[in-house]
């Protein structure tokens, strides 16, 4: 008996990394799996079948249940492939973990449109056109659903040479939260999972060792959970994951000067005054080292 146990889900970018991790697991608690994987290297280029394959194969030798889907994640079409081969294989669709992605790294000053617009369309797009079509589904099937969507602390606190990614990861956390309140009258839950995992896109982010300390199978435990039925009354919630390490970041305000609505503006420099006082008291930026190491 698995927790996800008659579920059917979708894991996009699943061939490798975080993606594989997560529909093996997924498969192992009980889940049937649309394994997608447009089968491209890290920078986007080229495409394949063998690696989604592959999954699907690990899956069935172990006993589970999976099927290879190669659709590209921008294309609205290839989306609803994806749902249309969890429905006919497998009856329905209950899990989307949006998690493929590509990196095209550079900073701003050399950064140019052919490294801007695809980091933009797999990761934000990406996420948008498969969650789209599994979105109507879970309300059409009138069962609830969870939904997973990739951002990173690139998007939610910021990394230096990433400003493609980080816009991508950005928006898709402002996606997630918006989405969250939409989804829950369907009882669909939306969250969000900034991984720190090693893989093929981070490997050389990572010290020597990380294979095992940062492994993608340690992220995969919470998600699968987050995609049971025990996680319910979980949504709109951003989870960062580093190795065994679970965080949940949430946003905050701090007051930092305030007076009765009812007066006139403040003057430029008397709220400038104001805000220098209150600099020395403000809560302490989140930085990656901080959540990840």
């Amino acid at each position: 008996m698995g927790i996800l146990d008659g579920k059917v889900a979708i894991v996009t970018g699943a061939g490798g990394g975080l993606g594989r991790s997560h529909a093996l697991l997924l498969a192992k608690e009980g889940a049937a799996v649309v394994v997608n994987d447009l089968g491209g290297s890290v920078d986007g280029s080229g495409d394949g079948s063998t690696v989604a394959e592959q999954v699907v194969k690990e899956i069935e030798e172990a006993g589970g249940k999976a099927v290879a889907d190669f659709g590209n994640v921008t294309s609205a079409e290839d989306s609803q492939v994806m749902v249309d081969a969890a429905v006919s294989n497998f009856g329905k669709l209950d899990i989307l973990i949006n998690n493929a992605g590509i990196l095209r790294d550079k900073s701003f000053k050399k950064m140019t449109e052919d490294l801007w617009d695809p980091v933009i369309a797999v990761h934000l797009k990406g996420t948008y056109q498969p969650t789209r079509a599994a979105y109507l589904q879970m309300v059409e099937q009138g069962t609830g659903g969870r939904i997973i969507m990739t951002s990173s602390t690139s998007g939610l606190i910021g990394n230096f040479g990433q400003t493609n990614y980080g816009a991508a990861k950005a928006g898709i956390a402002g996606f997630m939260r918006c989405l969250a309140i939409e989804g829950a009258k369907a009882k669909i839950t939306v969250n969000v999972l900034a991984p720190n995992a090693y893989s093929r896109m981070t490997a050389d982010l990572f010290p020597e060792g990380s294979e095992v300390n940062f492994a993608a199978e340690k992220v995969s435990p919470a998600i699968a959970w987050l995609c049971s039925d025990e996680s319910e009354g979980i949504t709109g919630r951003q989870f960062v994951i580093s190795g065994n390490r679970v965080s949940l970041l949430y946003p905050a305000q701090y007051k930092i000067a305030q007076r009765d609505n009812a007066e006139e503006p403040w003057d430029a420099s008397e709220i400038g005054q104001e805000i220098l006082k209150s600099m020395a008291d403000w809560p302490k930026a989140a930085t990656v080292p901080d959540l990840v190491f």
